[in-house]
């Protein structure tokens, strides 16, 4: 079945019935639909390798313009990812995977004095821009300009309230990874120390699963309270280790938090991990010793730009009725603040040997 099969069903031109299935801005929405109808009754069915191969050449025709995708920042910074390591790394696993399928990136700043969305979308469709990756925002409440709905748009994070295409850590499987991962090594008491921004930037995923986790392997009274901190605060979280007692920590917190949590552990002159085990989440865990899991920045800027492709491929434009979410888990880093076996395994050697670990 071809589409000259459709043009004649339809009344209409080979090239209009082209544009129409594959969703083209530059036919009226009821003539898709027509021609989407009379496709369906005909039994016509894309060619995968046809549509590729056409979408390359058309590329091919038009220059290198259209081989670009915009970056967008609804942050107060022209350039976030040169203000923050995570976001560099973002940005740094984007340009690396949109340069190996022939794209480049141009930036963009909404928020730029004298900058509109109506003015952006006009200096986009100027340089034949059709695809935007966004950074997201700092404010999580932040919608999409409705100026700019009808472009291919995929973010990182769950920021911007607008639903969109997006690729964000897995946080809710991360947490249960680790929790996992210490009950494995023997510790029966986990605690969760919450940082306040995680919290709201996890949809409250953090807490649901140290809940149910705790409710599941531990038993309905297993939880310890969540101690939930804007920042490392040395006197409550000393009252609550003092209350409480947990023999594991789980830190859930900004990575600009870790330095002032590794001195109070310090001071609090806890043998780490003979006293207590402790296990950091966060977006990078370099230059410290924490056991735990840090994000993979590449691979969600890779992610992105491998996700924002294949809606351009599909024509796929505008604000999705059913976005697609694609999760990224964390890494393992292994350091020092984990026991590296069971507690029954390290006391069998001792036992066997007199000497710790069998040593």
């Amino acid at each position: 079945m071809s589409t000259r099969r459709i043009a004649a069903e339809a009344g209409l031109s080979p090239s209009t019935v082209s544009l129409a299935l594959r969703n083209s801005p530059k036919i009226p929405t009821a003539t898709k639909q027509r021609i989407r109808k009379i496709a369906q009754r005909l039994g016509y069915r894309p060619d995968g390798k046809l549509t590729e191969l056409m979408s390359h050449l058309r590329r091919k025709r038009t220059g290198t313009r259209e081989a670009c995708f915009g970056v967008v920042s609804l942050y107060p910074e022209a350039r976030p990812w040169t203000h923050s390591l995570h976001l560099a790394s973002i940005y740094a696993g984007m340009v690396a995977r949109a340069e190996a399928l022939g794209y480049r990136l141009e930036p963009f700043w909404l928020r730029e004095p004298g900058m509109t969305p109506r003015r952006m979308g006009g200096i986009l469709d100027a340089r034949g821009i059709e695809g935007l990756l966004c950074f997201g925002s700092r404010e999580f409440s932040d919608e999409w300009p409705a100026e700019l709905d009808h472009y291919a748009i995929v973010t990182q994070g769950l920021s911007i309230k607008t639903p969109l295409h997006r690729v964000v850590s897995h946080d809710y499987n991360d947490l249960w990874r680790a929790l996992d991962k210490v009950h494995a090594l023997g510790y029966r008491r986990p605690g969760l120390i919450l940082g306040d921004y995680e919290e709201i930037r996890s949809a409250h995923a953090y807490l649901s699963v140290y809940l149910g986790w705790s409710h599941l392997v531990l038993g309905p009274t297993g939880a310890i309270p969540v101690l939930q901190l804007d920042r490392v605060d040395e006197a409550p979280i000393a009252a609550w280790f003092s209350q409480h007692r947990p023999d594991a920590l789980i830190f859930v917190h900004h990575y600009d938090a870790l330095p002032g949590f590794a001195a109070l552990l310090k001071r609090a002159r806890l043998r780490l991990p003979k006293d207590l085990g402790v296990v950091a989440i966060s977006q990078n865990l370099g230059g410290t010793e924490f056991s735990g899991l840090q994000e993979n920045q590449p691979l969600i800027g890779a992610w992105a730009v491998e996700l924002l492709v294949s809606r351009i491929m599909n024509r796929d434009f505008g604000i999705p009725r059913e976005p697609r979410i694609e999760l990224v888990e964390r890494q393992w880093v292994t350091g020092k603040t984990l026991r590296p076996r069971p507690l029954a395994v390290i006391s069998a050697k001792k036992n066997a040997t007199g000497k710790p670990g069998g040593a």
